[in-house]
C-alpha cells in the first residue's frame, strides 16, 4: 500500500496578502502522474470539501477552521486548480476529476465521507459517491448541480466561443477574475480577492478554468455527457443519506431551478434558503452557513 503522503514544510502562500485567511499546512499526493494539493486539518469523521471552477480549497477556509476540532476535514485542489499541477495537455473531462477524486480518496483511506461540495464540485464528489456509494454518509451540496438543465448563462456561454473564450478566459483572465465581483452580494476584501486569483496568473495556470467551462456537457456527444447522465441516474441511489442543501438564492449560474431539482430529487433534504447571498454562498452567508452546517451535523 503506498504511504499517506505527509504535510511539506514548503508554505505556498506565506508572502502572500492572504497567508492570514489560509493558515493551514500543505499537503501533496500523486494522482495519475500529477502533484495533487489538498488541505487535511484535525481528526475524527471526514469531511471532504470539493470546490468548482474557479475556485480551489482556498473557498472552504471558513468551514476548515470551522470544524476541525471535531472532524478531518479535507479540502482537495482539482488537478489544474489551485495549488496542484496545471498540467497543459490532460484530459480535463468531468470523468477524469472523479477519477483524481477518487485516487486521493483512496491513498488517503477515506471512509464516513460527508462530502461538501460546490459548483462542479457537485457533480465530482457526487460522481464519485455513486461509484463508491459505501464510502459516503452525508451531503452537503450548495449552489451546484449533479444533472442535466438545459442552457447556459451567456457570459459562461461566451467563455466557450472558439478562439474569444480562450483570448478572455486564459488571456485576460475575465472568468476568474470576474468571479470575484459577480458570485457575490457582498464585495470580498482584498485578501479574500487576492486567494481566489492567486493560483490563476498567467496563461498557463489558467487551463484548467477554461477547460472546465469547454467542458459543460449539454447535448449527447459531448465528452462529459455519458458521465454527467450516469451520475444523474445514480442519485436515487443515495436518497437514504442525510443531505443539506445551503443555497445563495441570488445565484444567476446555479440558479434557485437547480435546488428545486434537488428538493424533487431528495425530498427529505433538509433546504437553507439564504436570501441574500449569491454562488459564492461560503462568502455571502459564511456564518450562516456554519451554523446550517453545525446543526445538520448535530442532527
Amino acid at each position: 500500500m503506498t504511504a499517506v503522503p505527509q504535510a511539506t514544510s514548503r508554505n505556498a502562500v506565506a508572502d502572500t496578502p492572504f497567508a492570514a485567511e489560509y493558515p493551514f499546512a500543505h499537503h501533496y499526493a500523486d494522482v495519475g502522474g500529477h502533484r495533487m494539493h489538498y488541505v487535511d486539518e484535525g481528526s475524527g469523521p471526514v469531511l471532504l470539501c470539493v470546490h468548482g471552477n474557479p475556485t480551489w480549497s482556498f473557498a472552504w477556509r471558513h468551514v476548515v477552521t470551522a470544524f476541525r476540532d471535531r472532524f478531518r476535514v479535507v479540502a482537495v485542489d482539482h488537478i489544474g486548480c489551485g495549488l496542484s499541477d496545471k498540467p497543459q495537455e490532460a484530459a480535463y473531462t468531468l470523468d477524469w476529476h472523479i477519477e483524481n477524486l477518487g485516487r486521493l480518496v483512496e491513498r488517503l483511506g477515506l471512509t464516513d465521507i460527508t462530502l461538501v461540495a460546490h459548483d462542479w464540485g457537485g457533480a465530482i464528489g457526487t460522481g464519485l459517491a455513486t461509484r463508491r456509494p459505501e464510502l459516503f454518509t452525508r451531503f452537503v451540496l450548495m449552489n451546484t448541480a449533479a444533472f442535466r438543465v438545459s442552457g447556459i448563462p451567456f457570459r459562461i456561454r461566451v467563455c466557450r466561443w472558439p478562439g474569444l473564450g480562450p483570448l478572455g478566459v486564459r488571456g485576460f483572465n475575465l472568468f476568474a477574475g470576474m468571479a470575484t465581483t459577480m458570485t457575490v452580494e457582498r464585495s470580498l476584501l482584498p485578501a479574500a480577492k487576492a486567494g481566489y486569483l492567486f493560483p490563476y496568473n498567467s496563461w498557463a495556470n489558467r487551463v484548467a478554468v477554461q477547460r472546465f467551462v469547454e467542458d459543460i456537457p449539454q447535448r449527447p456527444g459531448d465528452a462529459s455527457y455519458d458521465t454527467l447522465v450516469a451520475i444523474e441516474e445514480g442519485l436515487a441511489e443515495l436518497q437514504d443519506r442525510p443531505m443539506l442543501l445551503p443555497w445563495g438564492m441570488k445565484d444567476w449560474c446555479f440558479s434557485p431551478k437547480f435546488l428545486d431539482e434537488f428538493r424533487r430529487r431528495f425530498p427529505n433534504a433538509e433546504v437553507h434558503e439564504f436570501a441574500d447571498a449569491g454562488h459564492y454562498v461560503f462568502e455571502d452567508a459564511k456564518d450562516e452557513l456554519i451554523d446550517a452546517m453545525d446543526a445538520f451535523f448535530a442532527e
